[in-house]
């Protein structure tokens, strides 16, 4: 059985005991989180799809860990210009675990 949820402004494809970095979710380790923006749920040939979501549908997830990805470097030239920008990013992220999915 699979799912696609919606979180952080983005679309992940879910399993029954995957782990996944998401955008931060202000939540401590351990604990458990339910996700309700299921937007289809699928088990072998049957697909469910959601109009935008599936009524009644919940993802539950339990929170590994809290972190950071690696460094972006943003370097930005105008050529002849006397001109250079360098800076970096780095993106906070949820790592979870999915637990069930519930239809």
């Amino acid at each position: 059985m699979y799912a696609v949820i919606k979180t952080g402004g983005k679309q992940y494809r879910v399993a029954a005991g995957e782990k996944l970095k998401i955008e931060q979710i202000p939540a401590d380790i351990g604990q458990e989180i339910e996700i309700d923006q299921v937007l289809a749920v699928g088990e072998g040939d049957q697909l469910k799809l959601g109009a935008p979501l599936v009524t009644g549908a919940v993802v539950k997830a339990t929170i590994l860990s809290q972190g950071r990805h690696d460094k972006v470097r943003i370097f930005k030239m105008r050529r002849r210009k006397h001109y250079q920008k360098r800076q970096g990013h780095r993106q906070n992220y949820t790592e979870i675990r999915i637990d069930a999915i519930s239809a």
